[in-house]
């Protein structure tokens, strides 16, 4: 798929990415970046509590069970679900560039039916940085890490500043969180938001 519409190739000048000097260890867990995220959070009962590691360079491995919560048809994941667990994966990645950043296009290949019970498990990697645009790519496996490719994904990511979270989300949210006396939580929590 990489870079099938004009939205998601790099431009001539876009760049390597560089993994910040201080982004988790390869095989680190990432941890849930906000404890209500409906694809990282432990908060949430129905959510796809997501678990991301850190993988080497800029990619990450990820995986979740799809829940009857999840279902679309009967017995199979929704493929809304689907592209939110890929969104959620490629999100993490910007942690290991230690960029705040939001998703600006999400494109995705469904190309087998994931059944409940299934563990989708998930690989990313950024390919490409080009000012304040994150190009990135994912694919999800059923049977195994290495089983046969049911989704995948390609999307740009745009930083941000803090702003953009203070001036849209719901204010008292907004005021936990930077409340928060756990500087990494504090600061994960504004890692990646639509």
């Amino acid at each position: 798929m990489s870079g099938t519409s004009p939205g998601l190739q790099p431009p001539a000048d876009a760049v390597q990415p560089v993994r910040h000097p201080d982004a988790p260890a390869p095989g680190e867990l990432l941890g849930a970046h906000y404890g209500q995220c409906f694809g990282c959070g432990g908060d949430q009962p129905h959510g796809l509590h997501l678990q991301a590691r850190a993988g080497e360079g800029v990619s990450i491995t990820a995986e979740f069970t799809v829940q009857p919560a999840h279902q679309g048809a009967p017995g199979l994941a929704h493929g809304g679900v689907l592209a939110t667990a890929l969104d959620e994966t490629l999100g993490s990645l910007n942690w290991l560039l230690r960029t705040i950043a939001v998703t600006g296009r999400l494109e995705t290949d469904f190309l087998r039916p994931v059944p409940v019970d299934t563990t989708l498990h998930l690989e990313a990697e950024v390919t490409a940085v080009a000012g304040r645009k994150i190009y990135s790519t994912a694919t999800g496996r059923i049977g195994g890490p290495d089983g046969p490719v049911a989704v995948r994904a390609d999307a740009l990511f745009i930083e941000v500043k803090i702003d953009h979270f203070v001036d849209h989300g719901r204010e008292e949210e907004i005021r936990a969180a930077m409340d928060d006396p756990d500087q990494v939580r504090r600061t994960r929590a504004f890692e990646v938001n639509p």
